[in-house]
């Protein structure tokens, strides 16, 4: 990756410094409020230890970027007056199980993990909230609207989707991917310190605005005073039998095809070996 490729370009810095200076409408709301004395926030920074996070060859880590927001997600709650336990406090490796025995080891709970996204193409952008329960949806509608709302990077929306995190606990929990660490203009972003901060505040204010999610699904993302769109979602945990039977068919296709190429190339292997050697 060439040396300058996570310098924020002008434009990009002129919305960072707007979306900083800016704070939302949830930031400016008295941290006294809300139900944060009786609810448990389980934190969870994505990754640690040997497990970087994102792709070989990435250079901004994604572990240590989540940890930070986390820490700092942390800090916000409990001025709220949330109890905050973190699944991991340090670069170290915790194990998927272990993250989702700890979430379930607390009553009256809900989970965060903070996970930042990559990919192959370095102009893939946005942010993203995963859920897999219905009873994550209200949570997950709310961190959404207002990461996603105040970020300046592309609104990809909520998803359903099977997560190890997100099947195996028992409390409602989400998985926000706050932007992609492979996009030069995001990755800046996240290396910023008060950009981070200001994520850990968005996720804060959905935390302590979810019961304030309408009860049915609406297109818009517009919120009033008393309450938060219930977000549409794009479910990415069904895959059709006749895709999954397409794909075996697919499979087998191919097998076969290597198998006769493979059986070819060794009979004219030997012909030609023979012919050499006549």
């Amino acid at each position: 990756m060439r040396r300058n490729s996570l310098r924020i370009p002008l434009s990009a810095a002129g919305l960072l410094t707007i979306f900083l200076a800016c704070s939302s409408y949830a930031a400016k709301r008295s941290s006294s409020g809300g139900d944060g004395s009786s609810v448990t926030v389980v934190v969870d920074a994505g990754h640690g230890g040997y497990d970087r996070g994102g792709i070989p060859g990435q250079r901004v880590s994604e572990k240590d970027m989540t940890l930070d927001v986390a820490q700092r997600l942390r800090s916000v709650l409990a001025a709220s007056g949330y109890r905050v336990v973190m699944t991991r406090d340090s670069d170290v490796f915790v194990p998927l199980g272990t993250r989702c025995a700890i979430a379930n080891s607390n009553r009256n709970a809900i989970f965060v993990s903070v996970h930042f996204n990559s990919a192959t193409r370095r102009g893939a952008s946005g942010i993203e909230t995963y859920f897999y329960s219905r009873d994550s949806l209200s949570l997950a509608s709310a961190i959404h609207h207002y990461v996603a709302g105040g970020a300046p990077s592309e609104n990809r929306g909520v998803r359903r989707r099977g997560y190890y995190v997100l099947r195996r606990t028992s409390i409602p929990a989400v998985l926000v991917e706050c932007g992609f660490l492979t996009n030069p203009t995001e990755a800046g972003y996240a290396q910023n310190a008060s950009y981070r901060q200001k994520l850990a505040e968005e996720i804060a204010a959905g935390v302590r605005s979810r019961n304030s999610v309408a009860s049915s699904l609406s297109t818009t993302r517009v919120a009033t005073a008393e309450s938060i769109p219930l977000q549409p979602y794009i479910d990415q945990t069904r895959v059709t039998k006749s895709k999954k039977s397409r794909s075996k068919r697919s499979a087998k296709k191919s097998s076969r095809k290597k198998k006769s190429s493979s059986n070819r190339s060794s009979s004219e292997a030997r012909v030609a070996s023979a012919d050499r050697e006549g």
